[in-house]
């Protein structure tokens, strides 16, 4: 094919052909197929082909040999011209427009009660503090407001205006007056005491 020659394209499908050829595949059988997949109604007898999965029109619906008219895999005037595997392939219709009609409205009853399910996605609870956490954040609360001043540098600010009477308290603590002693106890032992052992 010549560059100035231009590309074939898929026809238009067209829903009646008297083309006499048939497909040497099997005969496809309506039943096979989900009620959406096909139309029966006889304006518009249609049916998804199971090979480029479009819809299709069905020739001779009422006769005794319906067929797929021949149609092209891609779409009409923009895609290339290739001849799907489908074409003119027999159709064995052994499901009535009454039976057809019912299983349609059966499927859409139930299809439209459905709901899509919910994703309750759990609330994000922060992580509870530890007791020295809690006991810090009580501190500050009693105490003066901090101005932005980190907690250890507040602490070490209290320490240092309690240090020298807290080490007064334990001076005087540890000075004890001669001779008080607890009454009704046995007087301490000054000297290590080495006990012997029992003769055997």
């Amino acid at each position: 094919m010549s560059a100035l020659t231009p590309e074939r394209t898929a026809r238009p499908r067209r829903s009646r052909t008297r083309s006499r050829t048939v497909n040497s595949r099997p005969a496809l059988v309506i039943s096979t197929l989900r009620p959406h997949q096909y139309d029966l109604r006889p304006a518009c007898a249609s049916l998804v082909c199971p090979d480029c999965t479009t819809w299709v029109p069905i020739t001779g619906i009422q006769t005794k040999k319906p067929k797929l008219v021949p149609h092209d895999t891609g779409r009409a005037g923009k895609d290339a011209a290739v001849r799907c595997q489908g074409s003119n392939r027999l159709v064995t219709v052994n499901v009535t427009v009454k039976k057809w009609q019912e299983r349609l409205v059966d499927g859409h009853a139930e299809t439209a009660h459905r709901r899509r399910t919910t994703v309750r996605r759990k609330p994000k609870v922060a992580t509870a503090p530890a007791v020295s956490q809690i006991a810090a954040q009580k501190q500050t609360t009693r105490d003066e407001p901090d101005n932005g001043r980190p907690l250890w540098l507040l602490r070490k600010e209290q320490w240092a205006s309690t240090e020298s009477s807290v080490r007064d308290a334990d001076t005087r603590r540890a000075q004890l007056p001669d001779g008080d002693a607890p009454l009704g106890a046995s007087p301490v032992p000054l000297t290590t005491l080495h006990p012997e052992r029992p003769a055997r």
